[in-house]
């Protein structure tokens, strides 16, 4: 249970920042795939585009939300250490995941620098965490697509960057509703 609010504490930090930093770009993107109709204010997505914002100023800048992150690792210490927990309990099962997980590792070791390096260690830990999350529970072709598109890198994070030997169409038909 103990450690459970541990992880609960900095994954709750992690969340909110992303959310934040994610929730703009999520509601562009569906403007653009509809086109002129996602942008009509008839339509709810122009509204969701304004107000997708409002988040990071509700919950604090990207910048607050970092340090909020970074307060968690250093004052709980066993914060960091449940979620380095969670994160270690799928390793072996992707080597991409595995390399991902050590850079990451690597990263938390030089505290000299986690202020300035704040944002990049919660995008670290957002990305890391969701792939944690599809390898555990998701459809293997899901979560592979996820951490090959996310996790290595040199590779762009913008929506719709999958590499090309990704079963783009399987993962279409899989969002499809089912009638």
């Amino acid at each position: 249970m103990v450690s459970e609010q541990h992880f609960v504490r900095l994954a709750t930090a992690i969340g909110k920042y992303w959310i934040c930093k994610r929730a703009p770009q999520f509601c562009y993107e569906a403007m653009e795939c509809l086109g002129g109709v996602g942008y009509v204010e008839e339509n709810i997505l122009p509204r969701l585009y304004r107000e997708a914002p409002v988040n990071a100023i509700w919950e604090g800048s990207g910048n607050i939300q970092c340090l909020d992150v970074l307060r968690a690792m250093q004052k709980e210490p066993a914060a960091l250490q449940a979620c380095l927990n969670e994160l270690q309990a799928v390793t072996g099962r992707n080597d991409d995941y595995d390399a991902a997980f050590a850079r990451l590792q690597t990263a938390l070791q030089d505290t000299s620098t986690q202020e300035y390096r704040a944002r990049s260690i919660a995008d670290k830990l957002a990305l890391l965490l969701q792939a944690s999350v599809l390898l555990q529970y998701g459809e293997p072709m899901v979560a592979e697509a996820f951490i090959r598109a996310r996790l290595i890198p040199g590779i762009c994070s913008n929506y719709g960057t999958l590499p090309a030997d990704i079963d783009c169409v399987a993962l279409m038909a899989r969002a499809q509703p089912k009638v």
